[in-house]
Formats: C-alpha cells, structure tokens, sequence
C-alpha cells in the first residue's frame, strides 16, 4: 500500500468519525424532541390496548381418551395406542360436525370457522388428555362452549373412532380475570417505535438540508477558506435600525409631553 492510499483510506475514516459525531450530537440537541415523540406513541399504544380492544376470557376442559382393543382390561399397547392418537382426536374436535352441533345447541350467531378460530385444543406429551380452550368476550359463554365442544367431540370421537367412552376430567370454569392484552409490552413497542421515528426524520432532515450555516461548512462544501466573519446587527442594516429607534426615542417623547 502506498503512501498516497493510506493518507487517503485515513482522510476517509476521519470523515465517517466526524459524520457520525455530528449525527450523535444532532440527536443529543434534538433529544427533547425525541423523548417527547417516544412518549406520544407509547400514550397512543397504552390507550388502545386499554380502551379499543375488548377483553378476552378463557374457559378450559379436559378429555382422557382410551382406545382399549380388548374388552375390560387396559394394557400398554392401547396406552401406546391412544398416544399415537392423540393427533387425530385434536382434528376431530374443530371437525364441522363438532361444530355444527354446538351453533346448534348454544343458537351461536356465527360461522363454524369463526367458532374454530376460538377452540385451542392441546396434548400434553406422552398422555392421552385432550386439553380443550375457549376464548371468548363473556367469560359466561366461553364456559358454555367448551363444555358443549366436549360432549359433541366426545361422541364424534367414539363414533368416528369406535371406542366405548371418553371421559370428562373436568368440566370449564368461569374465568374472572381477563387474558392478558400485552398492554405494558405493546406501550414500550410503541414508545420505541417514536423513538426511532423521530431519530429517523432528524437525521433525514439534517441530511438533505443543504444550507450553509457556518464557516466550516463553507470549507467543506465550497472549499473555500473564511478570512473572517462579519456579524449582522441592526445598526448595519442600511440604518434602518437606526431609523427605528429614532422613532421610537420621538414617538416616547411625544408621550411624555402630552
């Protein structure tokens, strides 16, 4: 590497130092403003989580499914059997005659997709429990419709399966407390968002002003050297400073002669 190309990769670096010092110390005078956007989002995230969305309720049942090839005993094969299973009970219980039958039996107002997308249904590993969740807005109903969702797949999966009987461990319960609606995760969400926002138009805006403001942008931009600096005041404004306190000095005195 020649000498000329390490004199020129250093002039490069001290430029990107100086570029980034100059954005840091941009976002550090534009730091109030910055604080004050983060704090506006957060505040818009907080509302919306507390006052539009509608509280969620959950109600949770459970199945104890065996599928016995024998009549009277249980042996491994069918507790290995009914493991196996398991995947194949979790479809039958969205199933739509499942479905169907309890928009029948509750007189529910809705499509049986939209009951589906309520239903959780889940299988501990290694057993043959069928953990059914409902989530709904009335805490009341989510209870009516996990236990309905229980007895319609419980027969659907004798009938379907040829099994003697699935068991109801228990039936849902009435929840008083709502899931949670990730109000304080989505608040520092939206707090970090205007943050980044607000960073992001500074430094946009400082990038595409191309103004000159002072003599080192003078330098930078017309390579020229400033020799020296003139202020501006009133008094060098062609007089008409000048002019304006002389006015005002008459205009006073007028007052005070009357």
């Amino acid at each position: 590497m020649t000498k000329g190309q390490t004199m020129e990769r250093n002039t490069q670096n001290e430029d990107i130092e100086i570029d980034l010092g100059s954005i840091f110390s941009l976002l550090f005078h534009k730091i109030f403003i910055i604080i004050l956007m983060g704090l506006l989002f957060g505040a818009l995230a907080f509302f919306r989580c507390k006052f539009f969305i509608t509280p969620q309720y959950t109600s949770e049942t459970k199945l104890y499914v065996l599928n016995r090839a024998t009549d009277g005993t249980t042996t491994l094969t069918d507790l290995q059997t009914s493991t196996q299973l398991t995947k194949d009970y979790q479809i039958l219980v969205t199933s739509k005659p499942v479905l169907n039958e309890v928009i029948k039996k509750l007189k529910l107002d809705m499509e049986p997709e939209q009951l589906a997308s309520a239903i959780t249904v889940t299988t501990p590993s290694d057993t043959r429990v069928l953990q059914i969740t409902v989530t709904n807005p009335d805490p009341y109903k989510a209870k009516e419709i996990v236990d309905e969702v229980a007895k319609a797949s419980a027969d659907q999966i004798c009938e379907i399966m040829q099994i003697e009987k699935v068991n109801v461990i228990e039936e849902g319960d009435v929840s008083t407390t709502p899931i949670s609606t990730g109000i304080k995760k989505n608040t520092i969400i939206g707090a970090l968002i205007g943050i980044a926002l607000a960073c992001a138009i500074v430094i946009i805006r400082s990038l595409l002003d191309d103004t000159i403001k002072d003599t080192d942008d003078v330098e930078k931009y017309l390579g020229l050297s400033t020799l020296s600096m003139i202020p501006i005041c009133d008094e060098m404004d062609d007089g008409r400073g000048k002019n304006k306190r002389n006015k005002k000095g008459k205009a006073n005195r007028k007052k005070k002669g009357k």
